[in-house]
């Protein structure tokens, strides 16, 4: 477009331009923000998963696996039983892990809300030795005596037919389900006291590791968590039998301290950690359960 004088008009031009760009590209950009929009509206929400270092394995294998075939984002994070239930109870996670049960009192906090407990697996605690005790002999001990180990009553390994050395006692926090379990068929009282314990620590694998560096330890494990640097001692029962902590000893129903291993979720669960739940429990789910050396519910 071109003034009375011939010159080129520049308002036309500019014009013309814009209706150009208001005619092609402004539905491209609308279109891309719709996508981008309906994206982020069907990206699934992050599922979080808290508690026991027991369950976590089993439940970490599932959900890396669920994750690969849903496309759903899960978080999985230790911190012991209790830790799991107060974030559920408090909205912090979607579910808990716990490798025991819920007890009265952590109800009695929350009483308005429902929580319900499924078994994914089953596992037994071992009092664990580091190897070297395990090689010099100690292979095996009552429940009463390894109560008297805990309550301090006996001091040196050569009590039991052991070394000339003073026994290491490794105990666990006192929300800890691997704890909780041990102190109840051993102590006769989960809430026991450890009179004699040098250490107090939290995870299983943490536990794992001070068993495995001192040469003089006793410990409460999980049977998932024994290997070549820390052995299971056998529980001799009050016939003479010796019961060695294995899974073939725990699905007998010979070996005595054993526990369910449980994922915990209110009442108001969401649709996205149902799916989950229900993945965990299937066939294919139990297989991570199976995986990580525990006994599958199934």
């Amino acid at each position: 477009m071109t003034s009375q004088n011939g010159t080129p008009n520049r308002e036309g031009s500019l014009s013309s331009i814009l209706r150009f760009i208001l005619r092609f590209f402004l539905p491209l950009f609308f279109v891309v923000v719709s996508t981008l929009t309906l994206s982020a509206c069907s990206a699934p929400e992050r599922l979080s998963v808290s508690g026991s270092t027991t369950v976590l394995p089993a439940v970490s294998r599932a959900a890396e696996s669920y994750s690969e075939s849903s496309g759903q984002r899960i978080t999985v994070n230790a911190g012991g039983s209790g830790s799991g239930f107060n974030q559920l109870a408090e909205g912090q996670t979607d579910i808990g892990m716990m490798s025991r049960d819920i007890t009265k009192g952590e109800r009695a906090q929350f009483p308005k809300l429902t929580f319900n407990t499924l078994a994914v697996g089953r596992d037994a605690v071992a009092p664990a030795v580091s190897s070297e005790i395990y090689d010099a002999g100690v292979t095996a001990l009552t429940l009463d005596k390894i109560a008297e180990i805990y309550r301090g009553e006996i001091k040196n390994w050569s009590e039991l037919g052991g070394p000339d050395v003073d026994i290491f006692v490794i105990d666990k926090e006192a929300s800890s389900g691997t704890r909780q379990t041990f102190m109840e068929v051993v102590m006769g009282n989960s809430k026991a006291d450890a009179a004699g314990a040098d250490l107090v620590i939290g995870s299983n694998n943490e536990e794992q590791t001070a068993l495995t560096q001192s040469n003089a330890a006793i410990g409460m494990l999980s049977i998932a968590w024994l290997n070549e640097d820390v052995k299971g001692l056998s529980v001799i029962t009050e016939n003479g039998a010796r019961i060695a902590p294995t899974l073939a000893s725990v699905k007998s129903g010979q070996f005595p301290i054993v526990r369910d291993l449980n994922i915990v979720v209110r009442g108001d669960i969401s649709p996205a950690a149902q799916r989950f739940v229900d993945y965990i429990l299937s066939e294919d789910g139990q297989t991570h359960v199976t995986a990580s050396g525990y006994i599958p519910v199934r």
